[in-house]
């Protein structure tokens, strides 16, 4: 299991109501459900991960996240999580509203466009980096906003937003560099935040 996932379920009470936006296949809910006993539900677009995750007897809604979470009331979860889902979002700082409105805390993870191997490659070849974290050319890639980490702390600002926790996954070899900069060396960024 990816890191950012592995740190969701630490930072998951047990016994939660979790919602899961974009919950892809249900693997993720099923092992919330089975080692935090979390109570989930999954928002998913894609047909065939609706049929994988119901296949898991994971509950899950077919929604687009950018047309709104209106049909979720206010503090209906206890935790709201959207892993790697931000940066494909047309409105993300919609959608970050309504988490923190529809969830007592939400986690969010992305992919890091403020490290320093996509600044080195855009830098140095002037093309946008393609890498085993952002596997995708230019003209077929799902990111269509590309976030750092300073990005994601000023939206929070903007929007009223507390930061909680968070976590950075970097390199091998990268640890204390990550703790000292970590908008140069996370090449994903975990943050657990909530309405101020």
């Amino acid at each position: 299991m990816r890191f950012d996932l592995t740190r969701i379920i630490d930072w998951v009470p047990k016994g939660s109501r979790v919602l899961d936006l974009g919950c892809g296949d249900g693997e993720f809910l099923a092992q919330l459900e089975a080692t935090r006993d979390a109570t989930t539900l999954g928002i998913e677009l894609e047909t065939a991960n609706i049929t994988e995750a119901a296949s898991k007897g994971i509950a899950v809604v077919q929604q687009d996240m950018d047309r709104g979470l209106s049909n979720f009331p206010n503090q209906s979860f206890d935790v709201v999580v959207m892993a790697h889902a931000l940066q494909v979002l047309h409105r993300p700082h919609a959608v970050l509203a309504d988490m923190v409105r529809i969830g007592r805390e939400a986690i969010i993870t992305f992919p890091n466009f403020g490290h320093w191997r996509c600044r080195l490659h855009l830098g140095l070849l002037g093309r946008m980096p393609v890498s085993r974290v952002l596997p995708f050319d230019w003209y077929d890639t799902p990111n269509i906003h590309f976030c750092t980490v300073k990005d994601f702390e000023a939206l929070c600002e903007e929007l009223d937003i507390k930061i909680l926790d968070h976590d950075i996954v970097s390199g091998p070899g990268t640890n204390v560099l990550k703790s000292l900069a970590p908008n140069l060396f996370g090449s994903t960024a975990i943050y657990r935040v909530c309405k101020k």
